[in-house]
């Protein structure tokens, strides 16, 4: 992803453009984009502020959102579970098809982590805290 221009800089690119100055004029006096300008007079315009808008997905989506209660549970039953027996098991019973990367990052997520047990075999737990 890209970064932000600051904000000082979007602030004083902005008071140009309210001095009456148009946005590309604006934007070849402070060596920007005048795209930047422009889509920085709009934002200015709808919000009321300069600031950059958030970057990326918002959090907490995906389509494991709604099956994570399911796979907590199925890990709670049986905790040696692989992550690729995981995914056959939600394709089978949900629909839903997920790499076994995307569960595993998603249990993480939950508060599980991948340790070995006593017995030298791996097990997933509940992180303590």
């Amino acid at each position: 992803m890209g970064k932000s221009h600051p904000i000082e800089l979007r602030e004083r690119v902005q008071a140009e453009i309210d001095g009456g100055e148009s946005r590309r004029a604006a934007a070849q006096r402070f060596r920007v984009s005048a795209s930047f300008a422009v889509k920085l007079a709009t934002r200015v315009a709808q919000t009321g502020s300069a600031a950059p808008a958030r970057q990326g997905r918002p959090p907490g989506g995906g389509k494991l959102a709604p099956h994570l209660a399911t796979l907590v549970g199925w890990v709670e039953a049986a905790p040696d579970t692989t992550m690729p027996e995981l995914a056959a098991k939600l394709l089978a019973e949900t629909g839903v098809e997920a790499h076994p990367a995307s569960l595993s990052r998603a249990l993480i997520e939950a508060g599980y982590s991948f340790k070995k047990n006593a017995c030298g075999i791996r097990d997933r737990a509940r992180r303590r805290t």
